[in-house]
């Protein structure tokens, strides 16, 4: 019953940990935060309101001419 709840214990406080902005946008390629990082630009806005931060390999271009 001990490793049970040391097993259970642990799974919970497992899943607490996040590894930096866990919700992603823009085809899983952007990152949702407060602030952009240095090499990110602002793209769009999340659903939760923060900023869509995307590396500029990733944005999309637009021309006004198709080819």
């Amino acid at each position: 019953m001990k490793a049970f709840l040391l097993t259970l214990a642990a799974l919970v406080l497992l899943s607490q940990v996040t590894s930096g902005s866990a919700e992603k946008c823009w085809n899983l390629r952007g990152s949702c935060r407060e602030k952009c990082i240095k090499n990110e630009k602002l793209y769009i806005f999340c659903t939760s309101g923060k900023l869509c931060c995307l590396k500029p390999k990733f944005q999309p271009t637009y021309s006004l001419w198709p080819d």
